[in-house]
């Protein structure tokens, strides 16, 4: 993985880079070794990065700095915005911002004024991951930090975005993987002392609508079956 660029303005770095920082978070093993990636993904609040007066340099130059071979990603709707960056090797740098608007939105890449010319992707329930975030270590050298979703958020986040996967062999993989890291951390969090903040987030996002329910419950039924039993009973809590 690239050398860590240290971003002067809020962002949270989020994906499987962050699941891998819990560790350290929670004071508990994790296998997250197990679970590799080949990114690593930044999240902004769009209202942030509007109304912010700072600017960082041009995203491009700063990622060659680490890496000359890194190059902008065409974005697949055709933009001439793009919000991700890939060198030699496939590792890919992108940056995603929330989306409470329309589902039309989510297509295209927002404008962010603060990011140096780079974009990000708006996405769904990115706004209910990224709040209140956390910071931990990111275990690389002598340890750098960084700045991580709160891990209940990420666990529920994780459910619902499993349950809503597309069902050919990408979003397979991806929901397998979303499901495990969910289902480790359902596992952990209790035992560190964290269950009624992950009862909060479950709750908070099971009242959110019929949306939200609907992918929480099915992403809950499909769950590994070694983690089932600790997503279920949390879950079932709300539906009964």
């Amino acid at each position: 993985m690239p050398r860590p660029v240290s971003f002067r303005l809020p962002g949270v770095l989020i994906g499987t880079v962050a699941f891998q920082c819990y560790s350290a978070y929670l004071g508990i093993r994790l296998p997250s070794a197990a679970i590799l990636t080949g990114d690593a993904d930044l999240a902004r609040d769009f209202a942030i990065s509007a109304e912010v007066a700072d600017s960082l340099p041009p995203i491009l130059d700063l990622l060659k700095g680490l890496d000359p071979t890194f190059r902008t990603v065409p974005h697949i709707s055709g933009s001439p915005r793009s919000h991700a960056f890939r060198n030699q090797t496939g590792y890919r740098v992108e940056f995603m911002t929330t989306n409470r608007g329309a589902e039309e939105y989510s297509d295209k890449p927002a404008n962010m004024p603060a990011l140096g010319g780079a974009s990000a992707e708006p996405l769904r329930f990115m706004d209910f991951l990224i709040r209140d975030p956390v910071r931990s270590i990111l275990l690389y050298g002598a340890g750098i930090s960084v700045v991580i979703p709160d891990p209940c958020r990420y666990a529920v986040h994780k459910l619902i975005v499993a349950g809503r996967r597309q069902n050919d062999a990408g979003g397979q993989a991806k929901r397998d993987k979303d499901l495990r890291e969910a289902g480790m951390l359902f596992d952990a969090l209790p035992v560190t002392g964290h269950g009624p903040s992950l009862a909060d987030a479950v709750e908070e996002a099971w009242n959110r609508g019929p949306a939200w329910k609907l992918a929480i419950s099915e992403a809950a039924e499909t769950m590994h079956k070694e983690y089932w039993g600790g997503v279920n009973r949390m879950v079932g809590t709300l539906t009964r």
